[in-house]
């Protein structure tokens, strides 16, 4: 007789094929998974069992063979998209460090450029730049240092970013080309 032709319905059929697997699936999945995700990987087998119920091989033997190729396959595909996942994130990682690493002499170029903007900056956008930036002081305390109002220093802190990004984009090739008198460099907030 068959195995589950013996079973009145579907439930249970369902409930004899778990019943007969679940313990020696359970262990078969943990000997190749991570013992944490071994549970789930069951219950999802399981999950496809039920849905799949009708063609599951009449016989006991069969029937459970079955139910450890659904785990089997499952595994692979998890495994199959963690393969995956990694290689996209190798490949982005490698795009992203390919289109962002500056070279040595861009780096160079850019600190050239950056110290050359910063001597054509005011002796107070220096000096609020470098309480913000360099001492890492908050606009309250840097304030408090320059002996003015935290909104004072908010605005002039502005003003210096601004003077030092207008002269880093729109910076000359030669250096006889800077004009003599910037307003940033006249001018002092």
């Amino acid at each position: 007789m068959s195995y589950l032709s013996r079973a009145p319905d579907r439930e249970e059929a369902f409930r004899a094929l778990y019943e007969s697997a679940y313990a020696d699936l359970l262990k078969f999945v943990q000997r190749r998974t991570e013992a944490a995700n071994a549970e789930d990987v069951v219950a999802e087998a399981f999950l496809i069992v039920w849905r799949r119920i009708s063609e599951a091989p009449t016989l006991q033997d069969d029937a459970r063979a079955w139910v450890f190729g659904i785990a089997r396959n499952l595994m692979l595909n998890a495994r199959r998209g963690e393969q995956r996942r990694q290689a996209l994130g190798v490949r982005l990682a490698e795009a992203t460090a390919a289109s962002h690493r500056p070279s040595h002499a861009d780096l160079v170029s850019s600190r050239v450029d950056l110290g050359r903007a910063w001597a054509l900056l005011s002796e107070v956008h220096q000096e609020t730049l470098g309480l913000a930036i360099f001492e890492k002081l908050s606009a309250p305390q840097a304030a408090q240092v320059v002996g003015i109002s935290p909104v004072a220093f908010r605005l002039r802190l502005a003003r210096a970013r601004r003077a030092l990004r207008l002269l880093l984009d729109h910076f000359p090739q030669n250096e006889s080309a800077v004009p003599a008198a910037l307003p940033e460099k006249a001018s002092t907030p």
